[in-house]
């Protein structure tokens, strides 16, 4: 056999695995996140404090080894309905007097079950951490935790 023929085999398998791969990535099958059982429950608030506090000990305990979060439940009061860029509610959870809050970002599967909230309301969310509450020294300002994949437990 030539080398010429060698390299070519070689290179053929090589892309075969890539596409293995590609395609097992791609048709993995996602996270239902409603249907799994709630890890944590949580005032907005007490979230938001701890990761203020330490967020290293907060993502240990939130995250998993391979950076997937725990299934959390947030109670708390409706400050801001708005809309991402694709079209999907966000509703943010926070106190008049918290220094942050949590958005929770649904949905195009549960952005219906955002129609009757209203500023103002004592809701529960479910989802999953994306990251964190901090302090941006640059903006001077708190950034919210973020919560994904999210759906209304309780009103």
């Amino acid at each position: 056999m030539t080398t010429k023929k060698k390299i070519v085999i070689v290179l053929g398998i090589g892309i075969l695995i890539a596409v293995g791969i590609g395609a097992m990535m791609f048709f993995k099958p996602q996270r239902d996140v409603q249907a799994t059982a709630t890890d944590f429950s949580y005032q907005a608030s007490e979230i938001v404090n701890e990761y203020l506090t330490d967020a290293k000990k907060a993502n240990d305990k939130y995250l998993d080894e391979e950076g997937n979060s725990k299934v959390l439940e947030i109670s708390g009061i409706v400050a801001v309905i708005s809309e991402d860029f694709n079209h999907q509610k966000v509703v943010l959870l926070k106190s008049a007097t918290d220094k942050a809050g949590v958005s929770a970002s649904f949905t195009k599967e549960t952005n219906s079950h955002t129609d009757n909230v209203k500023v103002g309301d004592k809701i529960t969310i479910k989802g999953v951490i994306r990251s964190g509450a901090s302090f941006d020294s640059d903006l001077g300002m708190y950034e919210n935790v973020i919560i994904e994949k999210s759906d209304i437990v309780s009103k």
